[in-house]
């Protein structure tokens, strides 16, 4: 894949950067996360009493899905910005968990860059809103500005 600068990127502002791979979010990606978590509330782990929720079934938690977002943007087919030696976190400005996630299901992401400033030479914070869809449903399982920086 080809790269770009971070000028050539901060002209994509309002624009969709892209699409990632879908990524199956099952029941042994659920445990794990709860037990990494130590939430184990019934809805995520018991899958007999969750089928008497109206869920149905078991469900991701919110921050799982929040939390797949990296790995998400990884295999997004959009721009990517060469000679990255580093990036991190910046943290959110707005979520929004709009639909769960029921175990089975595959979920994939859809970036729209909304702001990219140099904060300092070769320091860039780019803010992209991030809306992660489920397969076959109308109803998107979260929306999400995220801030992160990169560094050149």
């Amino acid at each position: 894949m080809a790269t770009i600068t971070p000028q050539e990127l901060q002209s994509k502002v309002g624009q969709h950067l892209g699409t990632s791979d879908w990524v199956l979010v099952d029941q042994e990606m659920i445990n794990k996360f709860a037990d990494a978590t130590g939430d184990h509330q019934f809805i995520h782990i018991d899958e007999e009493k969750a089928k008497q929720t109206p869920f149905g079934g078991t469900i991701a938690h919110g921050f799982l899905t929040l939390s797949l977002m990296p790995m998400l943007g990884q295999s997004t087919d959009g721009p990517k910005v060469g000679g990255v030696k580093m990036g991190v976190n910046y943290g959110c400005n707005k979520v929004r968990f709009l639909s769960p996630v029921r175990s089975g299901k595959r979920v994939r992401s859809h970036v729209k860059l909304l702001e990219l400033e140099e904060k300092r030479p070769g320091q860039w914070q780019q803010t992209n809103e991030v809306t992660i869809e489920i397969e076959g449903e109308e109803k998107p399982a979260l929306i999400a500005e995220w801030i992160s920086q990169f560094f050149v």
